[in-house]
């Protein structure tokens, strides 16, 4: 028997619907797009030119594994005011996007066989790299009976003796909700009972609209001591979305430094390290002014309205207001067509590229995701169409 030359990890790694329906949209160059999940400004000027003098500085040569100290004292500063904690440089660790860092927060708790709690619906990306690791992903249904919001005593009836850890999404990709402080306490005190980690994904932490945020890292649970603070978590980041900084690729991961501390080790074989010139102008994002942070928020806020106005008048639609981030979670299933079929008929028939909800698990089934990070003309364009399939069917 010839043994294959692909390794069965790569051979059977979970194929992405959102890869398979962007090359779909490629042969429809002039539809109208509510697929892509990132900010439509650019990068605020004064982050652009710390990039451009660090180049001019020739700061374009090798830099520490964990990222230089100026981008992990900035990030230890920022979250030690914003949580109320006492964050250090040696509890960040600087990456290649927040993909990379959620790479690192599980390669330091995850062993193969052990199993990942994860949302269902949730980004596919997560259940991709438990794979990776011959993890174990655990899925627990997220539900509009309970206003899109991942709920405690739903991941405490998912646990057992093999759960290394639970990845939770606040503010949420795909669903655009927010997790009530009450429910991440429990999740917080199951961890300290139970000995799993919580891998917090909080990339849009600053794209919250009306509600009130709160991180796991702001937590104390009930089991703990006085005085005791949370510490079993690792709180992924992201310039990406905040700064419209995408294709910078800069990201980080804050954690207790016995879990921060192998990550460099494992930069060292991965990337070596971020580029020290991104690394400066994401200084510059942090210490600079914030007026374009707070511009892109209140336009996205604004835009939300005008997408909830839109798609909840058309027949057969509904959506949850969202509470953060730039994504509407359309309820489709009136329309009797799975959510593929659905967004490629939009696309076939109507010049509309959607992502279909099942794109992000079982539970996306009947949802289509859009973004409204994209202009009031494209939204109500792309509702038009919306209604013109309704009108149609």
């Amino acid at each position: 028997m010839t043994k294959s030359r692909i390794s069965p990890m790569a051979a059977s790694y979970p194929a992405s619907d959102i890869r398979k329906m962007f090359n779909l949209a490629l042969d429809f160059p002039d539809a109208v797009k509510l697929t892509v999940g990132e900010p439509d400004f650019t990068t605020p000027e004064h982050i652009k030119a710390a990039g451009i003098r660090a180049i001019e500085n020739d700061n374009t040569r090798y830099v520490a594994n964990a990222g230089i100290p100026e981008l992990r004292s900035a990030i230890a500063g920022k979250y030690s005011a914003r949580w109320n904690r006492s964050i250090t440089p040696e509890n960040v660790m600087v990456s290649f996007g927040a993909m990379e860092a959620l790479t690192f927060a599980l390669d330091v708790t995850v062993a193969p066989g052990d199993e990942v709690i994860i949302p269902d619906p949730s980004f596919p990306n997560y259940m991709g790299q438990v794979h990776r690791l011959g993890g174990v992903a655990v899925s627990v249904r997220v539900t509009e009976n309970n206003d899109l919001k991942l709920r405690a005593e739903d991941v405490r009836a998912a646990i057992t003796d093999k759960t290394a850890a639970v990845i939770i999404n606040s503010p949420s990709n795909p669903l655009g909700s927010v997790m009530d402080r009450a429910d991440l306490e429990q999740i917080a005190a199951l961890a300290d009972e139970h000995g799993f980690t919580v891998i917090s994904d909080e990339v849009y932490d600053e794209m919250v609209f009306d509600v009130e945020y709160t991180s796991i890292a702001e937590v104390k649970p009930s089991t703990a001591e006085v005085g005791a603070e949370f510490d079993r978590f690792l709180a992924i980041g992201s310039f990406s979305k905040t700064y419209a900084m995408t294709g910078w690729r800069c990201g980080f991961v804050i954690g207790s430094q016995d879990f921060i501390a192998p990550m460099a080790l494992l930069q060292e074989g991965l990337t070596s390290s971020l580029p020290g010139f991104v690394q400066e102008a994401a200084v510059a994002a942090i210490e600079g002014p914030q007026t374009a942070v707070e511009e892109m928020v209140a336009s996205y806020a604004r835009r939300r309205e005008l997408m909830v106005e839109r798609i909840n008048a058309i027949e057969g639609l509904s959506l949850l207001r969202p509470a953060a981030t730039f994504y509407a979670w359309v309820n489709v299933s009136e329309w009797g067509l799975s959510s593929w079929e659905l967004a490629t008929r939009l696309l076939e028939d109507h010049n509309l590229a959607t992502i279909p909800g099942s794109a992000f698990g079982p539970a996306g089934e009947g949802y289509l995701r859009l973004t409204f990070a994209v202009s009031d003309e494209t939204i109500n364009t792309a509702c038009d169409r919306l209604e013109a399939f309704a009108a149609g069917r």
